[in-house]
């Protein structure tokens, strides 16, 4: 149907009518599900990275705390104790999607509701009628240029956001901002409510072989996840805790507890001597960031440019960056839709100094991966971007079931057994 409706509608018209549609949708789920925002907490999390990680830290506060949760984020979607993957390859579905998964958490009498908001999200109107009581802000830097026509549009989408924020009919409202970003006195300023500032400048974080420590108010938090954007992240969730007045210690309790999110720094068990990990990473500073957090370690990386006929500025750029931190790189296949995948690969490559190896198979990239690794525990593979995608998204439409971690098990599994 949508490509009958581009067929035959011209394009100039369809641009203009696309935003009705949209609000149309957004505003008839609202009615049709009886505006269930108005009757729980609602916490929006946006930033260009660390919004999933972030939802799960403050799922943890909160729980800690004693509140029966819910959350909607690009990993998955939970009530309580029941959890389902998100399959949709979108973080903010749309069809009425969102306002019932609100609906269904008013019903089975959840105290809040922690939502993960993007700026695709709000061009399509899908925070519009969802009464926030908080929106934190993690950061910004460029993404999603080309949908939005500059990266000062994204930023604009972003601040929607903050401006939802301000129309809401709740009370007591707050906006979690960072300010070690330059951005977050934007939002702050637009959201015109109560505040929540953080900075990594009244903390500090040390890396440990488990995670990291982090200190706030003379206490030691020790984090299972690894990396000082993890601590940020966390330390987004403590401004919010503290604003619902949760004491410190409950605070530290609920960090503490969370052990491993799907596809954000995940370490596989795979019984192997070095460690794998997959995650999201999928721009030039989170793969910055990834590699950082495993300094001192011999990388093998495992890599290729998410989004086919999008965001090729950073194609060269990641690979750049790859270069100066890893000691083997492995480009590869990563949802080019109707590109060539060889292509994305190739602009990668244009950014570094020496040839990568190219395995446009990824499954084979993988296995290259670990067999590279040998058996040392000093050796480390990152498997970055797709997270927990459930889909390889290729041209003509199609859509292979996949699971980076899964895989890795298995090559590492078929490994172990011709090497025995």
């Amino acid at each position: 149907m949508k490509t009958l409706i581009r067929r035959l509608v011209p394009k100039r018209i369809l641009s203009a009518l696309l935003p009705m549609y949209h609000f149309s949708f957004a505003l008839l789920s609202a009615l049709f599900f009886r505006f269930p925002s108005r009757h729980i907490m609602v916490v929006g999390v946006t930033g260009t990275k660390g919004k999933s990680s972030t939802t799960e830290f403050l799922n943890a506060v909160l729980e800690a705390a004693g509140y029966k949760t819910a959350l909607a984020s690009t990993i998955r979607f939970k009530i309580g104790s029941e959890s389902r993957p998100n399959l949709f390859k979108m973080t903010m579905p749309g069809r009425f999607f969102l306002q019932q998964f609100l609906r269904e958490a008013v019903t089975h009498k959840a105290d809040a509701a922690i939502i993960e908001m993007t700026s695709e999200g709000v061009k399509q109107f899908r925070h519009t009628f969802i009464e926030l009581d908080a929106l934190v802000f993690t950061n910004i830097a460029p993404e999603h240029i080309e949908s939005h026509g500059s990266f000062e549009r994204y930023v604009a989408a972003k601040l929607q956001l903050a401006r939802a924020l301000k129309r809401s009919q709740k009370n007591h409202k707050v906006m979690v901002a960072n300010m070690d970003d330059p951005h977050g006195i934007a939002f702050l300023e637009t959201a015109a409510v109560l505040r929540a500032p953080y900075s990594s400048k009244d903390m500090s974080f040390r890396p440990t072989k488990d995670g990291g420590v982090m200190s706030y108010k003379g206490e030691d938090i020790h984090l299972k996840l690894p990396g000082a954007f993890n601590a940020m992240n966390a330390r987004a969730a403590i401004a919010f805790g503290e604003h619902c007045g949760i004491p410190l210690h409950t605070i530290k309790k609920g960090l503490e507890l969370l052990r491993n999110i799907p596809g954000r720094v995940e370490r596989i068990d795979a019984d192997a001597p070095f460690e794998i990990i997959v995650d999201y990473a999928h721009t030039p500073d989170s793969i910055d960031q990834v590699c950082k957090a495993f300094e001192g370690k011999n990388i093998t990386c495992v890599f290729g440019a998410t989004g086919g006929g999008r965001d090729k500025w950073k194609r060269p750029e990641m690979g750049r960056i790859a270069e100066t931190h890893c000691n083997s790189i492995i480009l590869t296949n990563d949802d080019p839709y109707e590109e060539d995948p060889q292509e994305i690969v190739e602009d990668i490559a244009r950014g570094m100094n020496k040839r990568p190896t190219i395995i446009i198979d990824r499954r084979a990239a993988i296995r290259e991966a670990l067999r590279r690794a040998g058996t040392s525990p000093q050796n480390i593979v990152l498997i970055l971007g797709k997270g927990t995608d459930p889909f390889l998204m290729e041209a003509g439409g199609k859509k292979t079931p996949w699971s980076d971690a899964q895989i890795a098990r298995e090559e590492y599994e078929a490994l172990n057994k011709r090497r025995g």
